[in-house]
C-alpha cells in the first residue's frame, strides 16, 4: 500500500493488490492498458502525483474493477 500525503489527507493506492487478485503481471497490464511499464510501475509504487482519467479507465477495464478498488481516500486522523 502506498500513500500520497498532502496536508491532512492521504490517497491510498491498491493497484498491487488488485493485480495480485487478478493474477496479472505488470508487463501484461502495461501491454493491455497501452501505458509504458515504467509508468505503471511508478503508479503501483506510489511515485506519482497524478493519474489521467483515461489511464485509470483503461486500468479498470483491463482489471474489471472500479476506481475505488484501486484508490481510497483516507483523512489523517491526527489532523482532526
Amino acid at each position: 500500500m502506498k500513500h500520497f500525503k498532502e496536508a491532512a489527507v492521504a490517497i491510498i493506492l491498491r493497484l498491487d493488490r488488485v493485480m495480485a487478485d487478478r493474477k496479472i503481471s505488470l508487463n501484461e497490464l502495461s501491454e493491455k492498458v497501452g501505458v509504458a511499464n515504467v509508468n505503471l510501475s511508478k503508479l503501483k509504487n506510489g511515485h506519482v502525483s497524478a493519474i489521467r482519467f483515461s489511464t485509470l479507465e483503461a486500468i479498470c477495464d483491463v482489471l474489471d474493477c472500479q476506481p475505488g478498488d484501486i484508490l481510497e481516500y483516507k483523512r489523517d486522523e491526527e489532523a482532526k
